[in-house]
């Protein structure tokens, strides 16, 4: 008998993949985690039954969460990751010698446990020493940070369930203020294409456009995830993605990747006709209004923040 893995990405669109074997099935305190092995897609993992990675493509999405934004900051050194217990995001930022402090804050430890032994390829630098670990809520964790990070990367799962509160206008209010003067904030905006996925997608840009003077969307094409076309978000304090690009300086690192290169991260943010239709759908008058409050009430005011 034939085993599949089946992800439902709307009532009528289904993704399957011909799964060899489970090698692991749990209830956690706040998900069910399961790992497979596939002859296509080697060990994958999934989450309350939604993809989160596979070996063959994982190192698309962390190295375009990762690289882009250090490509950007001249000078990251303390970084904080919500989300993220697979270990890839730790794997890419542990590439550069400059970053002195990671702060890895994942809800259930579980996951990185069951990362660590059935999915070493991503999680083989989780004890790198300059990794710290906190098992406990991001949303939580972030309230009581001040001007403290470079980088601040969300790596969540999906708008619902233990992920929720990390799309929250008040949790990417805590972020802003946790990030110091510089600071660039990178987290998983969702696919655009189908209608269920893209209205979350615009719910979640429209609340970091509040809270950030430069707020931009990039992407990348991951074959697992649904639909394939995935974005992210680039906020800052700062720097411009594309403006502020140090493309000699990251090349002289020599880093070698499988899908980032400085070439590609420039086109990452022209976006498809479609894409900039749903994002100028949001409202821009708060944004214009964040960036007059800025400039008349100085850098160390914040815009003001509560929950949804």
């Amino acid at each position: 008998m034939e085993l599949w893995f089946t992800e439902r990405h709307t009532p009528s669109v289904k993704f399957s993949i011909k799964v060899d074997r489970q090698l692991y099935t749990a209830q956690s305190e706040f998900q069910r985690i399961d790992v497979f092995d596939s002859k296509e897609f080697g060990r994958f993992l999934t989450l309350d039954g939604y993809m989160m990675l596979t070996e063959k493509d994982e190192f698309i999405y962390h190295e375009m969460i990762v690289h882009v934004p250090m490509a950007v900051h001249p000078n990251a050194r303390r970084v904080l990751i919500i989300g993220a217990g697979d270990g890839g995001v730790v794997r890419e930022l542990t590439r550069y010698h400059q970053i002195e402090h990671i702060d890895l804050v994942e809800i259930d430890e579980l996951v990185v446990e069951v990362c660590k032994k059935y999915l070493p390829q991503t999680a083989c630098r989780l004890d790198d020493e300059r990794v710290h670990i906190y098992y406990e809520d991001g949303l939580k964790f972030i309230r009581s940070k001040e001007n403290e990070y470079d980088l601040i990367i969300v790596d969540s799962t999906d708008p619902f369930g233990p992920g929720e509160g990390l799309f929250t206008k008040e949790f990417y209010g805590n972020c802003y203020k946790a990030l110091k003067e510089d600071g660039i904030m990178v987290n998983q905006h969702e696919s655009p294409f189908y209608d269920e996925d893209a209205a979350a997608m615009q719910r979640a840009h429209k609340r970091i456009v509040e809270s950030f003077a430069i707020s931009k969307v990039y992407q990348a094409h991951i074959p697992t995830y649904p639909s394939g076309h995935w974005l992210f978000g680039f906020a800052s304090k700062k720097y411009h993605p594309v403006k502020d690009l140090n493309a000699a300086a990251w090349n002289l690192l020599g880093i070698h990747t499988q899908y980032y290169n400085t070439r590609l991260h420039a086109g990452a943010f022209a976006l498809p006709s479609y894409v900039e239709g749903l994002l100028k759908m949001l409202n821009p008058k708060r944004r214009n209004l964040f960036r007059l409050r800025r400039g008349l009430r100085g850098r160390g005011d914040r815009p003001v923040r509560g929950a949804l």
